[in-house]
């Protein structure tokens, strides 16, 4: 779904934001009672917050 290791992910707040917008939609959709979604957004904000934020590498060459 993501290519972690694209330029686009160097700057910290950039990824720092992805992560956070996939967890507040998350709780957005639990807020409104749709269960099956709130599970996707979550567990995409956990899977970037892992990739982006825990063993984030940036990419090598130029930009």
């Amino acid at each position: 779904m993501f290519d972690f290791s694209h330029p686009f992910f160097r700057p910290l707040w950039l990824r720092v934001a992805v992560t956070l917008v996939c967890f507040g939609w998350g709780a957005v959709e639990t807020r409104v009672g749709s269960p099956g979604w709130a599970v996707v957004f979550l567990g995409l904000g956990a899977i970037c917050g892992y990739k982006l934020l825990l063993t984030y590498q940036p990419p090598e060459g130029g930009e």
